[in-house]
Protein backbone atom coordinates (compact mmCIF):
# COMPACT_ATOMS: atom_id res chain seq x y z
CA UNK A 1 0.00 0.00 0.00
CA UNK A 2 1.48 3.32 -0.96
CA UNK A 3 1.55 6.21 1.45
CA UNK A 4 1.00 9.73 -0.15
CA UNK A 5 3.23 12.82 0.86
CA UNK A 6 -0.12 14.37 2.87
CA UNK A 7 -0.46 11.51 5.10
CA UNK A 8 3.27 11.37 5.92
CA UNK A 9 3.36 15.11 6.30
CA UNK A 10 0.48 15.03 8.51
CA UNK A 11 2.24 12.56 10.76
CA UNK A 12 4.99 14.41 10.63
CA UNK A 13 3.24 17.50 12.10
CA UNK A 14 1.33 15.84 14.42
CA UNK A 15 4.25 13.84 16.09
CA UNK A 16 5.71 17.26 16.18
CA UNK A 17 3.24 18.89 18.20
CA UNK A 18 2.97 15.73 20.36
CA UNK A 19 6.73 16.68 20.92
CA UNK A 20 6.91 20.00 21.92
CA UNK A 21 3.39 19.96 23.87
CA UNK A 22 5.04 17.39 26.07
CA UNK A 23 8.29 19.52 26.34
CA UNK A 24 6.52 22.82 27.43
CA UNK A 25 4.59 20.68 30.11
CA UNK A 26 8.04 19.33 31.26
CA UNK A 27 9.68 22.32 31.25
CA UNK A 28 6.24 24.77 32.72
CA UNK A 29 4.48 22.56 35.31
CA UNK A 30 1.26 23.63 36.34
CA UNK A 31 2.03 26.47 39.52
CA UNK A 32 -0.14 25.01 42.45
CA UNK A 33 -3.44 26.84 43.52
CA UNK A 34 -3.10 29.73 45.40
CA UNK A 35 -3.95 29.22 49.00
CA UNK A 36 -7.21 30.26 50.82
CA UNK A 37 -6.66 33.41 52.67
CA UNK A 38 -9.61 33.68 53.51
CA UNK A 39 -8.61 31.54 56.71
CA UNK A 40 -6.55 34.31 58.03
CA UNK A 41 -9.68 36.78 58.19
CA UNK A 42 -10.55 37.43 61.79
CA UNK A 43 -8.62 38.34 65.25
CA UNK A 44 -6.37 36.17 66.56
CA UNK A 45 -5.35 36.48 70.46
CA UNK A 46 -2.20 35.25 71.51
CA UNK A 47 -1.64 32.42 74.18
CA UNK A 48 0.07 34.02 76.53
CA UNK A 49 -1.43 37.03 76.68
CA UNK A 50 -3.65 39.96 75.97
CA UNK A 51 -2.16 40.70 72.35
CA UNK A 52 -4.40 40.78 69.70
CA UNK A 53 -3.95 40.62 65.74
CA UNK A 54 -6.83 41.67 63.39
CA UNK A 55 -6.76 40.49 59.62
CA UNK A 56 -8.52 41.69 56.90
CA UNK A 57 -8.91 41.83 53.05
CA UNK A 58 -5.85 39.86 51.97
CA UNK A 59 -5.01 41.26 48.35
CA UNK A 60 -3.64 38.82 45.11
CA UNK A 61 -0.86 40.82 45.43
CA UNK A 62 0.36 39.56 48.61
CA UNK A 63 -0.46 42.83 51.24
CA UNK A 64 -2.88 41.93 53.91
CA UNK A 65 -4.94 44.70 56.47
CA UNK A 66 -3.76 43.84 59.69
CA UNK A 67 -4.14 45.45 63.22
CA UNK A 68 -2.48 45.08 66.45
CA UNK A 69 -3.51 45.66 70.06
CA UNK A 70 -1.12 45.10 73.15
CA UNK A 71 -4.02 46.01 74.81
CA UNK A 72 -4.11 49.68 73.08
CA UNK A 73 -3.87 50.02 69.10
CA UNK A 74 -0.11 49.74 68.19
CA UNK A 75 0.74 51.04 64.51
CA UNK A 76 1.25 48.29 61.59
CA UNK A 77 3.86 49.47 58.91
CA UNK A 78 3.27 46.63 56.83
CA UNK A 79 1.92 43.03 56.62
CA UNK A 80 1.74 40.29 53.93
CA UNK A 81 0.84 37.02 53.65
CA UNK A 82 2.54 34.03 51.57
CA UNK A 83 2.62 30.57 50.56
CA UNK A 84 5.80 29.15 51.50
CA UNK A 85 6.28 25.34 50.91
CA UNK A 86 2.49 24.64 50.88
CA UNK A 87 1.80 26.72 53.82
CA UNK A 88 0.20 29.66 54.54
CA UNK A 89 2.36 32.45 56.27
CA UNK A 90 2.00 35.52 57.42
CA UNK A 91 4.67 38.81 58.47
CA UNK A 92 3.73 41.42 60.51
CA UNK A 93 5.82 44.67 60.76
CA UNK A 94 5.09 46.82 63.60
CA UNK A 95 6.54 50.60 64.09
CA UNK A 96 5.37 52.45 66.47
CA UNK A 97 6.58 53.94 70.51
CA UNK A 98 8.60 50.93 71.80
CA UNK A 99 8.11 48.79 68.68
CA UNK A 100 10.35 50.30 66.18
CA UNK A 101 10.30 47.13 63.30
CA UNK A 102 9.60 44.40 65.46
CA UNK A 103 7.89 41.37 63.53
CA UNK A 104 5.73 38.79 63.70
CA UNK A 105 6.62 35.63 61.30
CA UNK A 106 3.70 33.27 61.61
CA UNK A 107 2.20 30.30 59.26
CA UNK A 108 -1.18 29.34 59.63
CA UNK A 109 -1.86 25.73 61.01
CA UNK A 110 -5.57 24.46 59.71
CA UNK A 111 -5.50 21.09 61.51
CA UNK A 112 -5.41 23.19 65.10
CA UNK A 113 -6.95 26.55 63.51
CA UNK A 114 -4.08 28.64 65.24
CA UNK A 115 -1.36 30.75 63.77
CA UNK A 116 2.09 30.09 65.22
CA UNK A 117 5.38 31.44 64.67
CA UNK A 118 8.54 33.94 65.79
CA UNK A 119 8.00 37.30 67.67
CA UNK A 120 11.30 39.41 66.90
CA UNK A 121 11.52 41.95 69.51
CA UNK A 122 13.50 44.93 68.01
CA UNK A 123 14.33 46.82 71.31
CA UNK A 124 15.29 43.28 72.93
CA UNK A 125 16.79 42.18 69.91
CA UNK A 126 14.82 38.88 71.44
CA UNK A 127 12.96 36.61 69.37
CA UNK A 128 10.11 34.06 71.33
CA UNK A 129 7.90 31.24 69.90
CA UNK A 130 4.53 32.17 69.84
CA UNK A 131 0.93 31.10 69.22
CA UNK A 132 -2.27 32.80 68.46
CA UNK A 133 -5.76 31.45 68.25
CA UNK A 134 -8.61 32.58 66.48
CA UNK A 135 -10.95 34.54 68.45
CA UNK A 136 -13.79 35.27 66.31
Amino acid sequence: MKTSNTTKFMVVVLAGALLVTGYLFWINPTESPSPDTSKLIGRWVRADGGYVLAFSDPGSNGLLKATYFNPRPINVSHAEWKQQDGSLGVSVELRDAGYPGSTYTLTYNPATDTLAGNDYQAVAKQDFTVEFKRSQ
